[in-house]
């Protein structure tokens, strides 16, 4: 039987794929709404979160930086977060808790690909009004903070080799490990916090939605809760489609998870990075995806490190090899200080590529 996600409830409906039965009509047509109408639910309440959270900081007086690669990817992490955590922790089953695994190898992997490529796109899509805000001639190049973004690469390349090695081998101490990368990430946000920026675009803020003017730290607060309460419950209700879609197509739950399920979570930190790169703010949406990659590769990883063997398969070392690849090339990409944005956009062909292994990697024999 297949069942459809809703309201937290599992509703069975019949696994044979029959488009003229309507209770198969039915279900394409509940998932298709659910879906469409919970992918607008997150854009909407991100557009609430990252204006309260740009308050949030000026009121903290923290740099722009770190607004992006803290408060906002820290916040738009929770749901693939809870994911990891409710499956590892709570799993029963050796596949429920790959589940969770599979997460945490997916969730790096769609935001180094897919999350920059659609901001690549983005800035290419915005390109004409970056040209005229600027008054230039219109060009496919972004200039970028280099520095940051080149160490933020590297820094994250170091700590996803750790935890890609460590799948492949098994010793008694292993879980304990976890605690380095909890570290790590403590290190980073110290980092961020110490040495965030400011620009003269980034200073100038929209006013608060649920209150203009001059608003306090406590109505940002209120408004970034009750965005992430939408955020976080219009996520559940797009993974468990994304999650029903994959039954349909009779995919393995750990292969769901790491193809499908990350797309799903990772869906904030995208619309966070569009809506910045509307508003002009292109370092905040950079950084907000380097941010995000960087509570990938620790919170998660420590999470899975402490509650499950932690050894990987063929699909989730393929995984780590393409995302470690990926963060070459934008390494490569970043270090000039300007970027391409059509450079930028095809790098989600990467994801791409990933896709075809798993859907295509057994019937060419591959391991």
């Amino acid at each position: 039987m297949l069942r459809i996600a809703f309201a937290g409830q599992a509703v069975p409906l019949p696994l044979v794929f029959c488009p003229a039965c309507p209770a198969h009509r039915d279900f394409m047509l509940l998932t298709l709404a659910l879906f469409l109408g919970s992918a607008i639910a997150i854009y909407l309440a991100c557009e609430f979160f990252v204006n309260s959270i740009e308050w949030f900081g000026k009121r903290m007086n923290l740099g722009a930086t770190a607004v992006g690669s803290v408060l906002a990817a820290f916040g738009t992490a929770l749901p693939e977060s809870a994911v990891t955590f409710t499956a590892v922790v709570f799993g029963k089953t050796a596949a429920q808790k790959d589940i969770g695994v599979g997460a945490a190898m997916g969730g790096p992997l769609v935001l180094a690909t897919l999350a920059y490529g659609v901001v690549g796109l983005a800035l290419w899509l915005n390109r004409r009004k970056r040209s005229q805000a600027a008054a230039a001639r219109i060009s496919h190049e972004v200039a970028i903070d280099a520095r940051r973004l080149g160490r933020d690469q590297l820094s994250f390349l170091a700590i996803f080799v750790v935890k890609v090695t460590l799948g492949l081998v098994a010793f008694t101490f292993k879980p304990w490990l976890g605690v380095l990368f909890l570290a790590a990430y403590a290190l980073y946000v110290w980092r961020e916090i110490t040495t965030a920026e400011t620009s003269e675009e980034e200073e100038d803020l929209e006013p608060l939605k649920i209150r203009p003017g001059n608003p306090s730290l406590m109505w940002a607060s209120l408004q970034a809760t009750l965005a992430l309460g939408v955020i976080a419950f219009a996520s559940h209700i797009f993974v468990g489609q994304v999650e029903a879609i994959g039954e349909a197509m009779g995919m393995a739950p750990h292969l769901a998870a790491l193809l499908l399920s990350p797309v799903a979570t990772e869906l904030p930190e995208i619309m966070n990075a569009i809506i910045w790169v509307r508003q002009g703010k292109e370092r905040l949406a950079l950084a907000n995806i380097s941010g995000a990659m960087m509570i990938q590769a620790t919170i998660p990883s420590a999470l899975g490190i402490f509650f499950t063997p932690w050894r990987f398969d063929g699909p989730l070392l393929v995984s780590g090899l393409v995302t470690g690849l990926t963060i070459v090339v934008l390494w490569v990409m970043f270090r000039k200080g300007k970027v391409d944005s059509r450079a930028l956009a095809a790098i989600a062909l990467l994801y791409g590529l990933f896709a075809g292994y798993l859907l295509f990697g057994k019937t060419l024999g591959l391991p």
